[in-house]
């Protein structure tokens, strides 16, 4: 789930500092999912995430097609 997240994001151009302000999430949450180091996660996190990055959780997880 967390490359996912790198992808979606680095789609979008978006620095891990940019989505943590948009999401609300901390940018240090945010590197410990892209790097793995960190694989469990409420599932507000999951909506934040998402819809700081325009796109929903299933897309996250489910979308090959970043």
């Amino acid at each position: 789930m967390g490359y996912k997240i790198k992808e979606f994001r680095k789609k979008r151009n978006m620095s891990q500092e940019a989505l943590a302000k948009k999401s609300g999430v901390c940018r240090a949450t945010i590197s410990a999912l892209e790097n793995g180091t960190e694989r469990i996660t409420s599932t507000k996190t999951l909506l934040s995430l998402a819809r700081a990055l325009d796109t929903t959780v299933d897309n996250i997880f489910f979308d090959d097609n970043v």
